[in-house]
């Protein structure tokens, strides 16, 4: 679950990574011209509905985003369901925290893309403007809009590293403390692939995924994603140890205790499903193993 109902979801990251790319698929998917966006299914507004697009940050560029993916559909279904606003809002919605929702209403809008927070709120570093932009918010999700905001990072996270905490996200604590779902994009400007981190999950985490922008067809494809099933397949007799799944995961030789915790939650699901099992170690202070649950297998093991 990426994007849940009732809730907002944030595409975070630096300028040029695809946040507007992926953020129009899911518009696109919301009016029902497409089923899935990263390979997950999304639910199409209901009883026609239209969805508002608040093109605030380079609307121009926005607009050649939106050429890309919607140039082969047909014009009038979008001229009927799809409502364009261009450069600043009428108000700002953090002193005006009726406007958002009441935009949506008259654009008869239950799906609205906030691109950017930045450009619809002034100074979202501090926290009055970031609690005042997220009541704008609540007031939209609580009259029925689906929120999709697009956002900025600091220039890099930790020792000057790739940004994948909330506490890396641009602004007021308020803005991801209001919101159900935050994703973060990393990369160069213009890349074809960039890095996909589920930072603030509605349920369970997504990904890390490698993402690639097709820039001529402005659609996005996971590159890969591990298979934790397939990595304990390959193990064989050894098992798949939560140290060996997170350096797979993350990306990284030395993967962190929190990073190793959410691989080990995630394994265990798997085995909750029936699609693995787990065997506590024989001698103490050697690490859990997981195997893929094939009933010949497990006594091989055994």
């Amino acid at each position: 679950m990426l994007w849940a109902e009732g809730e907002s979801l944030i595409l975070a990251g630096p300028q040029g990574v695809g946040k507007t790319t992926i953020a129009h698929q899911l518009i696109r998917a919301r009016l029902g011209l497409q089923d899935e966006v990263l390979g997950l299914p999304v639910e199409p507004a209901q009883n026609g509905k239209k969805c508002l697009m608040l093109l605030m940050d380079r609307p121009a560029q926005a607009r050649r985003a939106g050429h890309r993916i919607f140039g082969k559909d047909d014009e009038a279904f979008l001229n009927e369901h799809l409502v364009i606003w261009e450069g600043p809002p009428p108000y700002d919605l953090a002193k005006r925290t009726d406007i958002l929702a009441a935009m949506c209403a008259r654009a008869g809008a239950d799906t609205v893309l906030v691109d950017s927070i930045k450009d619809g709120a002034l100074g979202i570093s501090a926290d009055e403007v970031g609690a005042g932009y997220n009541r704008a918010r609540q007031k939209a999700l609580a009259e029925g809009v689906q929120v999709l905001e697009n956002h900025h990072t600091k220039k890099a996270g930790a020792n000057g590293g790739e940004p994948n905490t909330l506490a890396d996200v641009y602004g007021s604590t308020w803005i991801t403390a209001g919101s159900g779902s935050v994703i973060m994009l990393w990369g160069e400007a213009g890349d074809p692939v960039v890095s996909f981190r589920h930072i603030k999950q509605p349920m369970n985490e997504v990904g890390p995924y490698q993402l690639i922008h097709d820039h001529a067809t402005g659609l996005t494809t996971v590159r890969h994603s591990v298979d934790l099933i397939e990595m304990a397949r390959i193990k064989g007799v050894h098992g798949l140890t939560a140290v060996d799944a997170a350096s797979a995961l993350f990306e990284t030789k030395k993967p962190t205790a929190a990073e190793r915790e959410r691989v080990r939650r995630r394994l265990n699901q798997l085995v909750e499903k029936g699609l693995m099992s787990r065997r506590e170690p024989d001698v103490q202070g050697d690490p859990v193993r997981w195997y893929p649950a094939h009933p010949g297998f497990r006594q091989q093991v055994a």
